[in-house]
């Protein structure tokens, strides 16, 4: 496959992608489970409109819990 030019800003096109909620949801239904969650705490982030640090600190936090319980497993 032949390298393409490299190009500066004001050769790069903007493409813009309308969805609708309709596709978004029907995306979401047809995603792993793990994707469904993660969009799921978005959302709740977003519209509770936590601070990224905080909500980063949080997960770590959940992250290490969960590594715990596999453990003991």
């Amino acid at each position: 496959m032949p390298s393409s030019p490299s190009k500066d800003k004001s050769d790069i096109e903007t493409v813009t992608v309308s969805v609708t909620a309709d596709d978004a949801a029907s995306s979401v239904d047809n995603a792993s489970d793990d994707v469904k969650l993660a969009v799921d705490l978005i959302y709740l982030f977003e519209s509770n409109e936590i601070d990224p640090q905080i909500a980063l600190s949080a997960l770590e936090i959940v992250k290490g819990d969960l590594e715990r319980k596999l453990k003991v497993r």
